[in-house]
């Protein structure tokens, strides 16, 4: 009797029951129009130095001053330059599966840059990081690179982060 009240369970259906909806930004589909959503923050630097960062959650901007500490800004993003940010970012699927870790190991650069990013996109939220330490980047850290750099040549522009006081120094 178990035996049939088992077989009979395992082989009903469910009209009710649906698959979980994939989402698209697992997968590295972004939509095409920015959501409202939209944020990033990437903090980079040398080795475990990562004193730099951009903050669209909070609009802020911290400069690593080196020998002198940070100083911050409150800097935000116009509606074009996230759009801007976003559609890069699109574009690199950044939302998707990348590959960040060097398959080529045994050769150490030093001082060596490192990034770490948080991303949010219709409600959902990824974490990079990735590391200059090995002698070659993959393709992926590439590209994140360019964007960290397209980004922070957007935010050099503007008059408030030209405001904090230069770097002293430098890493060894």
């Amino acid at each position: 009797m178990l035996l049939a009240v088992l077989l009979i369970a395992g082989c009903s259906t469910n009209k009710d029951a649906q698959p979980a909806p994939e989402r698209p930004e697992v997968l590295g589909e972004m939509p095409e129009d920015m959501p409202a959503d939209f944020d990033f923050l990437v903090r980079y630097g040398y080795g475990e130095v990562t004193k730099n960062e951009i903050n669209t959650y909070q609009d802020t901007v911290v400069k690593d001053l080196i020998m002198n500490g940070t100083a911050t800004a409150d800097i935000t993003l116009t509606e074009d330059e996230m759009r801007s940010i976003y559609e890069r970012m699109r574009g690199i699927r950044i939302m998707g599966k990348l590959e960040l870790v060097s398959l080529k190991q045994g050769c150490a650069v030093v001082p060596y840059q490192e990034d770490s990013w948080r991303i949010t996109v219709n409600g959902f939220t990824r974490n990079w990081s990735w590391s200059g330490e090995n002698c070659e980047l993959t393709e992926d850290a590439e590209k994140l690179l360019e964007l960290r750099n397209f980004i922070a040549d957007i935010v050099a522009g503007k008059e408030e982060y030209q405001a904090l006081p230069e770097a002293e120094g430098g890493y060894d």
